[in-house]
């Protein structure tokens, strides 16, 4: 039996949870105050994902912004954090760009679209 303790992000009351494993199975989750902490645990520890947030280059802008903030519109798997970084890289967009615009409609073989988290005219 293996024990880790988390500390669970989907509210401000930060739980402790105690996920208890055996051999990789989930045996129970105690500490969380709700539905949603126990299911953030059971990932976590089973299969880990992330939100993705960063820049990427814009051209042609009336302001003179030279990025845009961005994001993966879901999370994706924990590993694939270093491909979507690298298949931004190199991105870069025209302006104009409006929230929730898709910048790469698959971020690295995930499935999972970038989108722009702010205007740029």
């Amino acid at each position: 039996m293996e024990k880790r303790t988390l500390t669970c992000i989907n509210c401000p009351l930060g739980c402790q949870i105690d996920v208890i494993l055996d051999g990789g199975t989930v045996q129970s989750i105690i500490g969380n105050t709700c539905k949603r902490g126990a299911e953030y645990a059971e990932k976590e520890v089973t299969h880990p994902t992330r939100i993705v947030t960063t820049s990427v280059a814009v051209t042609g802008s009336k302001t003179g912004a030279h990025t845009v903030s961005c994001k993966t519109a879901s999370d994706i798997p924990k590993e694939k954090i270093f491909a979507v970084i690298d298949a931004l890289r190199g991105l870069t967009v025209p302006a104009p760009v409006r929230i929730g615009d898709v910048l790469l409609p698959d971020a690295a073989g995930t499935g999972v679209p970038i989108i722009a988290t702010k205007h740029v005219d």
